[in-house]
This record gives C-alpha cells, sequence and structure tokens, in this order.
C-alpha cells in the first residue's frame, strides 16, 4: 500500500489509493493533512497566478 492520498472531487474526502477514479481527484499528496488541504491550496494557487504579471493576460489587450 502506498503512503499517498488524494482529495476527491464527488465526495469531498480524502482516499488512499484505492479510491475514485483519478479523474474525480486531485493529488497524490504526501500526507491525509495535505490533502484535505487540496481544495484551499487550488484557491491559492489560482489568486498566485491571477496576480502574477508575468501570466497576466490583461496586459495584452491593450
Amino acid at each position: 500500500m502506498s503512503d499517498e492520498y488524494w482529495f476527491c472531487l464527488k465526495h469531498h474526502t480524502v482516499e488512499g489509493e484505492e479510491g475514485c477514479r483519478n479523474a474525480d481527484r486531485l493529488g497524490p499528496y504526501a500526507s491525509q493533512a495535505e490533502a484535505s488541504r487540496a481544495l484551499e491550496k487550488v484557491e491559492e494557487n489560482n489568486e498566485a497566478w491571477d496576480n502574477d504579471p508575468k501570466w497576466n493576460d490583461d496586459a495584452l489587450e491593450d
């Protein structure tokens, strides 16, 4: 058994290797705690990318 965990987007739970199909989950993560924060991490990353001047598409519209 693997020591990796996934966050299931269907059930909003942390799963081990034997869980829902990969298309329905995020991961793998090294710990259950890290997997439980998956949606928070996605939100943090999206916010950072939205505000990254190297990836700001609004600059191209001028």
